[in-house]
């Protein structure tokens, strides 16, 4: 339905940001239904995906497909059409839209075109892995995908070793193993990570543990390397004050760290001088 501010006077219609299930259809709210009923179309990462679930519901408003490839090009002819008065939903495949998924530059242009948006929300993986989690929440951090080549994995990781708030990411179900043994190699094995995998799902998964633990209980069962993942990481723990360590020790980690990784420096350091390595891994992580 078109609406008139004034004779002649035609005002834009709204884009409906819809989140739709992770997994379990009950997820889906009745507001959301209600909009995808009866707005003038649907804008669907992948129509033919959405179409199941649409179906099912017994909605049968048109759609049409705004995903990675095209939605620069796609988004500037829906904001015609909304300026001209229809209403359009967006929604993912799975989720809420735009978290790790298409749809920025469509929400972007509508909201510079002046076009009304407005958020129908609903499930979200990473919200409902954090809230599960048992990992300070208070503040947290998304990073969403990882790059896929090792390489560009494990500098990120680098730069996430730090990190003083819990952070997240998703990762796919055949890099799992992959960056969880990353993840040991540069955080060390006692920093808490939890597995969300499969959530709303049949056989939904959250296991938490530290990360050599984590790494031995994916390692040992390919069932947990399959379907989607979250991985939930603790804050990287304050460290024990650094003048508390033995002065030899703490020379020896400055000489060892201006050569070495991290890593290397704070084992060799335990080795030379007795101190324990988790704690002088702490120390050197601090010193940046």
């Amino acid at each position: 339905m078109v609406v008139t501010s004034s004779p002649g006077k035609v005002m834009s219609g709204t884009l409906y940001v819809v989140a739709t299930p992770i997994g379990n259809l009950q997820d889906m709210s009745p507001r959301a239904l209600d909009v995808l009923r009866t707005v003038a179309l649907i804008a669907a990462e992948d129509t033919r995906h959405s179409a199941r679930l649409l179906q099912h519901f017994g909605v049968s408003t048109p759609t049409t497909a705004c995903h990675d490839h095209n939605e620069r090009d796609k988004s500037v002819r829906l904001v015609e059409r909304m300026l001209a008065g229809e209403d359009m939903a967006l929604i993912s495949d799975a989720g809420t839209p735009l978290i790790s998924d298409p749809g920025y530059h469509l929400v972007r242009q509508a909201r510079e075109a002046g076009v009304r948006v407005c958020p129908i929300p609903g499930a979200c993986a990473l919200i409902a892995a954090l809230s599960a989690a048992g990992l300070p929440s208070d503040r947290f951090a998304f990073e969403g995908f990882l790059p896929a080549k090792a390489h560009g994995r494990r500098q990120r990781l680098q730069g996430l070793a730090t990190e003083p708030r819990t952070w997240m990411l998703y990762e796919a179900p055949h890099r799992l193993l992959e960056c969880l043994e990353d993840m040991l190699d540069i955080f060390g094995p006692e920093r808490q990570v939890v597995l969300a995998r499969e959530l709303t799902k049949t056989f939904e998964t959250i296991k938490g543990a530290p990360i050599a633990e984590l790494v031995e209980w994916v390692r040992a069962d390919s069932d947990q390397q399959r379907g989607e993942c979250v991985l939930i990481v603790e804050a990287m723990p304050a460290p024990e004050e650094s003048e508390g360590l033995n002065p030899e020790a703490q020379r020896v980690l400055d000489i060892l760290l201006s050569e070495l990784p991290v890593k290397q420096a704070a084992a060799l350091a335990a080795q030379i001088t007795g101190e324990k390595k988790n704690r002088l891994y702490q120390v050197a992580l601090g010193k940046g």
